[in-house]
């Protein structure tokens, strides 16, 4: 109706015309905001990227799972590089800067897990119902925080006090003994009180590092579709690997400047003297800042992405169907809620079987990753730097590589549940094959004067103290190795018998006039030495070989990490899967990664040969191994493991009961195929 004024839409008779036309001014081509235009047709629990009304059309760009994926791999990395790469380079050095023991420094390399495993069941069930990208921001900044947190003594406890350097020759001099002179009355210094800011730290990353692989996880699953989602773990897992190795490398390089090279530059102490403290907490700084920057991304992500209802509804569910388990979803947040949804996912024995399997391949893969370098160097004779690196080398591209390949092939394959946990033992089976390498790595030990052997015919094994060196006075709680000419390792120039040290052109030292090596017959420069500093080099030429089969093992081991937790997110109800995972990782924790270093340690302290013995006769760690007992001892605890977890595996297999759903699904779908074949 029109009369000298305006339309009045409300006294216009309705034609077909009339309603097109209202269609199409609503399309999301008539609007200002092209995105908002296509939010209409939302379901109403997605939303535009971004807070509030502020979601510019920048930001709609990262509004789907890829851009979910950059950042949550993003977030893992900076996880990574703080937690499994600093804070393990940087331990033994927090050990001699604040005056810890190695007791104090595994409780806080372990805070962490003990916070993770506290919070882990709360959060993966209290949030299940929430906003999960906003939980992601709350960890970054938690991990953000916990990482300042844990450099914090570094800006309040002053600058470093080192001593004087003690020449290890024989003989020692009288200041020497005075300084190793045991103390029992002698009281901790005030730098160890740091010790619970150091825990406190730990524990805050912990807090942060839960919702990651929980609810982080759960979402990627949520947001895309079902075969696309082994993708997405896998290169969200492989990318998360890439933290260690770049804390590993930026700590390691960061360790060779001096930790107070801000306040009082030194140029009288080097690297390689032992009273050296490295610039630990300068990456914890970084990555601190880093990590704070992905607050604001993660709260700009909706509840939901953008086509996460559709992709729900065209799911279909592979939830373990053991009778009433499956209808019995507790829907509600009080406490008695969060009991019966536990004791509901405790009752799935296909979730508690793949739990358990994966335990125990964690068991493993947290001891290799522990404890590689440390085989490494005493097979082959490598420093421990070096030694780290090649394990780095191996460990980190290998666990990638498994990861992502093994997401890619359940994808493409498009494998259900079923055969999903099939894949797993296959690859789990393969992995248990190639851990035999440790068989054919096995190198003879070094000889080693007063331990393998004894000195020319003189003293007694399991004694490093001789004749020819009993007058040196010599120190056991210094453990400066050397290689005699003779081709014998000696725990110390002193106990080598040498009473001099020269340095060379080149720069490098010699140890001369040792009485304990039999016709020192090597010159440089005229000059006659007897020894020179560091461990004799290993006759082992097995390396490469070791190495090459090694990487294949942790392939095929990691092969199996992303198909089980696809399985686990696919075996439990749609509505419990961020609780599964929770579940998951809490036994993750508890049976795998916080016991297998532990078991790993255990097993190749019982191989030692050489303990070293501090100044008031305590006995710490240990510097030399027997060989052939400790790749023994590797090959027996990986094995069992692997046993183990194949035997739960093949358990689930069998008694996985798709729901009847599926099976129909299952049954048209052989039907379509047989009548196109017709």
């Amino acid at each position: 109706m029109k009369e000298d004024g305006v339309d009045n839409p409300a006294f216009e008779p309705s034609s077909p015309e009339g309603s097109e036309h209202k269609r199409a001014a609503l399309s999301p081509g008539r609007l200002g905001h092209p995105a908002l235009g296509a939010s209409c047709s939302l379901d109403p629990e997605e939303h535009l990227c971004g807070i509030g009304r502020f979601a510019p059309a920048a930001l709609q760009v990262c509004n789907n799972p890829k851009g979910y994926l950059l950042f949550y791999s993003l977030l893992s990395i900076f996880q990574g590089i703080v937690v499994n790469g600093l804070v393990n380079v940087s331990i033994s050095t927090i050990e001699k800067r604040y005056d810890l023991n190695s007791s104090l420094t595994g409780i806080i390399s372990s805070g962490y897990d003990i916070s993770f495993c506290l919070l882990c069941l709360f959060i993966s069930f209290y949030g299940e119902r929430g906003h999960k990208p906003r939980w992601l921001a709350f960890a970054s900044f938690l991990i953000a925080l916990g990482a300042l947190v844990f450099c914090l003594p570094h800006f309040t406890a002053g600058p470093y006090i080192y001593g004087d350097k003690v020449e290890d020759t024989c003989p020692v001099n009288l200041a020497a003994i005075k300084n190793a002179t045991c103390k029992p009355g002698l009281k901790k210094t005030e730098l160890s009180n740091y010790f619970y800011v150091f825990l406190l730290g730990q524990l805050i990353m912990g807090a942060g590092g839960t919702p990651l692989y929980t609810l982080g996880t759960a979402f990627i699953d949520d947001s895309v579709p079902k075969h696309k989602s082994s993708v997405y773990i896998g290169i969200g897992y492989g990318m998360s690997l890439m933290g260690p190795a770049i804390g590993y490398v930026l700590g390691g390089q960061l360790l060779n400047i001096y930790v107070d090279f801000h306040r009082h530059p030194r140029h009288d102490i080097t690297p390689e003297d032992p009273r050296w403290v490295g610039a630990w907490w300068v990456a914890f700084v970084a990555c601190s800042f880093s990590t704070c920057l992905l607050v604001a991304p993660f709260s700009y992500f909706p509840k939901q992405l953008p086509g996460t209802h559709k992709i729900r509804a065209e799911k279909i569910s592979e939830a373990h169907h053991g009778g009433a388990d499956v209808q019995s979803e507790y829907g509600g947040r009080s406490l008695r809620d969060f009991l019966l949804t536990l004791w509901l996912l405790l009752r799935n024995p296909v979730l508690m079987c793949l739990v358990f399997a994966a335990s125990m391949e964690a068991c493993v893969a947290t001891g290799f990753a522990t404890f590689l370098p440390k085989f490494i160097e005493n097979q082959f004779g490598y420093t421990s730097s070096y030694s780290a690196t090649l394990g780095g080398l191996v460990l980190v591209p290998g666990a990638a590589i498994g990861q992502i390949i093994s997401g890619i092939l359940v994808s493409k394959l498009k494998l259900n549940c079923k055969s999903i946990l099939k894949f797993i033992v296959l690859t789990c089976s393969v992995a248990l094959g190639f851990n035999m390498v440790f068989l054919i790595a096995i190198c003879g030990n070094t000889p080693f004067a007063g331990v393998s052997e004894d000195y020319n015919g003189t003293g007694t094994l399991s004694n490093l103290t001789a004749p020819c060196n009993s007058h040196c006075r010599c120190l056991r709680s210094n453990y400066l190795p050397v290689c005699g000419t003779n081709g014998v390792q000696y725990f110390s120039a002193c106990y080598a018998g040498c009473t001099s040290a020269v340095t060379i052109q080149d720069g490098s030292k010699v140890f001369t006039n040792c009485d304990c090596v039999v016709n020192p017959k090597s010159s440089t420069e005229n000059i006659i030495y007897g020894a020179t500093p560091g461990k004799c080099a290993s006759n082992c030429s097995s390396l490469p070989l070791f190495l090459g089969f090694f990487f294949f093992t942790i392939v095929f081991t990691f092969m199996a990490v992303t198909p089980t937790t696809v399985a686990i997110l696919r075996c439990v109800p749609e509505r419990h899967r961020s609780f599964a995972m929770g579940v998951h990782m809490l036994f993750l924790r508890i049976l795998g990664s916080i016991p297998g270093p532990i078991l790993f340690g255990v097993s190749i302290d019982s191989t030692c040969t050489l303990w070293d013995i501090d100044k008031c006769g305590r006995k710490g760690s240990c510097w030399t191994y027997n060989n052939h007992r400790m790749a023994y001892m590797l090959v027996g605890i990986s094995v069992i493991a692997k046993v183990i977890s194949i035997i739960f595996t093949v358990t689930a297999v069998f008694i996985y009961n798709p729901p009847p759903e599926q099976l129909e699904s299952s049954e048209k779908k052989e039907e379509a195929v047989t009548s196109v074949q017709l």
